[in-house]
């Protein structure tokens, strides 16, 4: 994951937690100390996540940011899709797109169940699963394997 998505991430989950079904607004310079995050870089990645509908600001003294919607409905990959584009591509386009030969023959259907694998985890992870700390147990059930950590 780049540096934008764990910083959105890590700022988003400050929001949902702090913020609560009320929809209060927290504000941006609190978010970047919270979480030690550069307060310019998080305010290009805020804009972003604003452009993508999944937080909503608001200016002036009283302003700051709040979800956009629910935390249980934005997923991780909702996040990672607003930063950095589609979760896998090759070479810029979609991976059933990518043609091969020879050799290489298989590689898009290597690149294809990449795909399917991160969509298995970062499509079914809601902030609100991993603020509440109540992960699915298919991704709980990854993490369980030791290898996984290493």
């Amino acid at each position: 994951m780049s540096a934008k998505v764990d910083y959105a991430m890590r700022a988003l989950l400050v929001i949902a937690q702090e913020s609560g079904d009320a929809g209060t607004l927290i504000k941006g310079d609190h978010l970047a100390s919270e979480q030690a995050i550069p307060a310019r870089f998080l305010e290009g990645i805020l804009r972003q996540l604003r452009q993508a509908g999944i937080i909503a600001s608001q200016r002036g003294a009283e302003g700051g940011y709040r979800l956009a919607r629910p935390a249980s409905q934005i997923t991780v990959a909702d996040v990672v899709r607003a930063l950095d584009g589609p979760l896998a591509d090759v070479r810029g386009g979609r991976p059933e797109n990518a043609d091969y030969d020879g050799a290489a023959e298989h590689l898009r259907e290597v690149w294809v169940a990449t795909r399917a694998a991160l969509r298995g985890v970062l499509d079914h992870v809601t902030l609100e699963d991993i603020a509440s700390g109540t992960l699915p147990s298919a991704v709980t059930a990854l993490t369980q394997d030791t290898a996984a950590w290493s």
